[in-house]
């Protein structure tokens, strides 16, 4: 086939249903900020009094979405993306897309093992014992702690020191659990602005568009939940905040983008598939790995919580991982 046939080139961005294009991306900041800021404002403020059971669900249901947006949204797409005829034959002849999520996987996990050794090492040489898997405790390492006999206690530099020691590793231990969702929020926030480009361009609008309000407001909980889960210190809890309006912003602002090139970008080109599928690739590892290891495992596997879970609270916390799975996955019959 020619690439006349193909349409390799620039253009081809569909023009229909221009109003509901432009309506879209409001529509999907809506859904987007809501699904991604409620579970975090929801844990700030007391006047909602969202039951624990809520949250549970959010966060394990947003676990099961992550992972099969990695499948399904992600590597999938990008197998099919370099794989397109538009391409040189020469990306047929090995399973980029494969080897690209491997490696991502990979470096994320080499940057993670960086950061944890050089942060525990700052924190040993402080006195202080940290667990890089987020179950640390800080222990003072200067003897045993004094009695409380009742008498008045004066300040000592080893009880300065003590504190300070507590101060650098709560610092350390919201560090670490801000550096595994931003690890998260990255991947996610790559896809965002790639289907916010597809929304603004494919011909298939009306489905797509409803597919994808959908889409952004599960993974916005996935999202949100992660970062509602935080447990920082109040100097650092703007960052959740921070956070969710990010991943609110991503999808509409690739939507513009298409919108403001759609006489010009064309989704199905030989240059936007190597883009859309390279970036899809790496994504897919990013989410592939959070969602594996830094969700699954350290929920049910590290988490020594998990052995005194009663049989139903278990089942309902992986029943709620596996809707969340099942239904990212049965969006992606469409999108």
């Amino acid at each position: 086939m020619s690439d006349d046939t193909l349409n390799c080139g620039n253009g081809g961005g569909a023009d229909t249903f221009k109003g509901l294009r432009i309506a879209s991306v409001f529509i999907i900041a809506l859904g987007s900020f809501m699904g991604a800021l409620f579970p975090v404002l929801a844990a700030r403020s007391k006047w909602l009094h969202v039951p624990p059971a809520v949250f549970d669900f959010a966060k394990y249901f947003g676990s099961g979405v992550i992972i099969a947006t990695a499948f399904i949204h992600l590597l999938s797409p990008a197998l099919d993306e370099l794989s397109s005829p538009c391409l040189d034959p020469s990306w047929l002849i090995y399973p980029y897309p494969l080897a690209l999520c491997m490696l991502s996987i990979f470096s994320i996990f080499i940057v993670e093992l960086i950061a944890f050794r050089w942060g525990t090492a700052k924190l040993k040489a402080l006195g202080v014992g940290y667990d890089s898997h987020g179950h640390g405790s800080s222990h003072a390492a200067h003897g045993p702690e004094g009695k409380d006999n009742g008498e008045t206690k004066e300040t000592t530099s080893q009880d300065i020191e003590s504190a300070t020691e507590e101060e650098e590793q709560s610092a350390a231990d919201a560090i670490a659990q801000m550096l595994g969702v931003a690890i998260l929020e990255f991947g996610v926030l790559l896809h965002s602005v790639l289907i916010g480009l597809t929304l603004a361009v494919d011909p298939d609008f009306k489905v797509l568009f409803v597919v994808i309000v959908f889409h952004q407001a599960f993974e916005g909980l996935g999202v949100g939940s992660r970062l509602a889960s935080l447990k920082l210190p109040p100097k650092y809890r703007w960052w959740q905040i921070l956070g969710g309006c990010l991943y609110g912003i991503t999808t509409p602002i690739g939507i513009a983008v298409g919108l403001g090139v759609k006489s010009t970008y064309n989704p199905g080109s030989t240059k936007a598939s190597i883009v859309s599928g390279v970036l899809d690739s790496l994504s897919s590892g990013i989410l592939l790995y959070t969602g594996l290891v830094e969700l699954l495992a350290h929920e049910f596997l590290f988490n020594k919580e998990v052995i005194n879970w009663s049989n139903g609270k278990l089942a309902y916390a992986l029943g709620c991982m596996l809707a969340g799975t099942g239904i990212m996955a049965l969006l992606g019959r469409w999108a």
